[in-house]
């Protein structure tokens, strides 16, 4: 069955960086799109970014437009989130996400951004 495992997720400062890594299993990763969401408490989840199957098309919320870079290892079954220039309004649970006949979630990796 379809499995998502995000990690890297931590607390801190504003103006940091932290890298997301999500490693699927359980279907042909090579051939999905994948992307990334985030739900601040309170709030609904939101699109962040998403990366066409084969790493050429990438896309962004504007939110996170020149900070947030999506990228994939199509060997290793991975796709990262190198998140940059990081602002409070940035903390959130982030989540893995692929669709395959339907959304496929999993469980998230906490960002707390706060001095």
């Amino acid at each position: 069955q379809v499995q998502l495992v995000e990690s890297g997720g931590a607390l801190v400062q504003p103006g940091g960086s932290l890298r997301l890594s999500c490693v699927a299993s359980g279907f042909d990763f090579s051939a999905y799109a994948m992307g990334w969401y985030r739900q601040a408490p309170g709030k609904v989840r939101e699109w962040v970014a998403r990366i066409h199957n084969t790493g050429g098309t990438v896309v962004y919320h504007d939110s996170v437009k020149g900070r947030f870079t999506i990228s994939r290892d199509n060997a290793k079954n991975t796709v990262s989130l190198q998140m940059n220039s990081l602002q409070p309004e940035d903390t959130a649970v982030y989540y893995c996400n692929v669709f395959k006949e339907r959304d496929y979630w999993g469980r998230g990796t906490q960002v707390t951004v706060s001095s």
